[in-house]
């Protein structure tokens, strides 16, 4: 190695963060192993890097003993004096070996090292970089796919999208460009490893984020998200300011806003609703489309008992019991649903007793109103 070889190091700690130092103290342990394995040497040796010039030179490091039993690890008090008088019993002497043709093996040696290094720093920067990502919304383009896994380059890194991730409605193609969500980073021995997703929730919530200055800058917060993707999410709202309306700026003018998410959920419908702190008025409104008459709270079992019009039950129940089931993900309630006349029959009204709606259903936005079995 030459000063040119040290100047070329300098440059790698400018560009890639990989201090210098560090770089020759691994290069001087891997010469060790060389030196031993190319020389057919075991002693006890110490390989020197000059940092100024690149010069390497290797010393075999001795015991000084009164009597030897071994060379290879050990000199005579007499011959270390002969090199220094100073020298005592149990001090180490460093006596230079330095093959001739160890230049071609230190080359080799330290190009391989510098490689490995530069590689773990890259994929050590990528994992920093990306573990800031963990739970957050990238674009990439789709790059093949298998049995198990769609692979999306991500710029720096490729990630894989499990088949338990992929949206049912959708199908993906070379170069196609798609939104995902990062679910987990994690460092393997092949580098970082970045998981990502097309149902979880949380990509809703980056979506809206994206889409709503009102959400990004705080002013809208979303209290819940319940998905099943492909098909129908509903996502829940609050605002502070009573000035604002959390429902009417998460659809935005025309339902501009809304419609830009649906589309990129390739035609999910979302049911944007305001929450509340009172569970009758949440649960009511988790429940829109339908009407909801009256909602009975039992807070111990954390159930609630709900009475829709006899002609809004199967808006209510939804179809397979998806929106009644999405509802109480989104509140965290179970929710029993009743028609008016059945909670008639069973007592659960009196005969006089006049219903009117509860709830904010007016400022639900529900993008499509098919929901009759």
């Amino acid at each position: 190695m030459n000063s040119d070889f040290m100047d070329a190091l300098a440059t790698l700690e400018r560009e890639k963060g990989i201090k210098k130092e560090v770089i020759i103290e691994a290069i001087e342990a891997a010469l060790i192993s060389g030196y031993k394995r190319n020389f057919n040497q075991v002693q006890n040796v110490r390989v020197d890097v000059n940092r100024d010039n690149g010069r390497i030179r290797v010393f075999a490091r001795k015991t000084v003993v009164e009597e030897v039993f071994d060379a290879r690890l050990e000199i005579s008090l007499d011959e270390a004096q002969k090199i220094n008088p100073s020298y005592e019993v149990d001090d180490v002497v460093e006596i230079e070996v330095t093959p001739k043709d160890f230049g071609r093996i230190a080359a080799q040696t330290a190009k391989q090292v510098v490689t490995q290094r530069v590689r773990e720093a890259e994929r050590g920067i990528i994992y920093s970089d990306f573990i800031d990502r963990e739970e957050d919304i990238m674009t990439g383009i789709v790059q093949r796919q298998d049995h198990r896994f769609i692979y999306v380059d991500l710029g720096k890194v490729e990630a894989l999208l499990p088949l338990s991730e992929q949206m049912p409605n959708e199908s993906y193609k070379h170069n196609d460009r798609i939104k995902a969500y990062i679910t987990k980073v994690e460092k393997t021995t092949k580098g970082p490893q970045i998981l990502i997703s097309r149902t979880h929730p949380g990509l809703l919530k980056r979506l809206f984020e994206l889409e709503v200055p009102e959400i990004y800058d705080g002013t809208v917060e979303i209290k819940s998200v319940s998905r099943e993707a492909g098909d129908r999410s509903k996502i829940a709202v609050h605002v502070d300011n009573p000035e604002v309306d959390p429902v009417g700026a998460c659809v935005g003018p025309r339902g501009q806003r809304v419609q830009t998410i649906v589309n990129e959920l390739k035609g999910e419908k979302i049911d944007i609703v305001r929450w509340s702190e009172d569970p009758v008025e949440y649960v009511a409104n988790a429940l829109s489309p339908s009407k909801v008459l009256k909602v009975n709270v039992n807070e111990e079992e954390k159930m609630t008992q709900v009475i829709v019009p006899d002609y809004q039950l199967s808006l209510a129940i939804g179809k397979r019991g998806q929106n009644a089931r999405l509802a109480a993900k989104l509140t965290g309630w179970k929710i029993d649903i009743k028609s008016e006349s059945d909670a008639r029959e069973l007592g659960l009204l009196d005969d006089e007793e006049e219903l009117v709606p509860v709830g904010n259903e007016e400022d639900a936005f529900v993008p499509d109103m098919d929901e009759l079995e």
